[in-house]
């Protein structure tokens, strides 16, 4: 389901839009990021994730394919962010521990159309356009849950 559309001026904002999506994040949560090259999906990643766990420097796992990252003196399920542009075949994912990133995680999946078959119904979907006047447009779809939960944060 559609919840909404987020205009995103620049590169701050992106960051500012994962920073926003962070703190509500629970075991089981998959957030997709979907878009073309250069659109602000990694961007957009690195900032959740700093918000998450207070990393400094977030590579993005576009060689190694995936990075996990836990909150402060180990508390709460880990974060998995995966990057699967590289992804040879969508049943590779497994041995990067897809598996229980989706048990016991929480998943953060840049390109996740390479594995569309593999996921579960439940997750919201963040699709990236880039606008031809300048800047980015971000469509936010998932459940009536992720509406409440959204809703609560003030992102929709």
């Amino acid at each position: 389901m559609r919840l909404g559309s987020i205009v995103l001026a620049d590169e701050g904002a992106a960051v500012k839009l994962g920073a926003a999506l962070a703190p509500g994040l629970q075991t089981g949560d998959i957030i997709c990021l979907e878009g073309p090259l250069g659109a602000g999906k990694t961007t957009c990643a690195r900032g959740l994730i700093k918000a998450f766990c207070g990393a400094r420097e977030v590579p993005s796992p576009t060689f190694t394919l995936v990075e996990t990252y836990q909150k402060p003196q180990n508390s709460g399920a880990a974060l998995w962010h995966f990057d699967l542009y590289r992804l040879e075949h969508p049943r590779d994912v497994y041995e990067l521990g897809f598996e229980d990133a989706l048990g016991d995680g929480i998943c953060l999946i840049e390109w996740p159309q390479r594995i569309e078959g593999l996921l579960p119904p439940e997750r919201l979907r963040l699709v990236f356009h880039i606008l031809k006047e300048g800047g980015r447009r971000v469509d936010i779809e998932g459940s009536e849950i992720w509406r409440q939960r959204l809703a609560a944060t003030g992102l929709i």
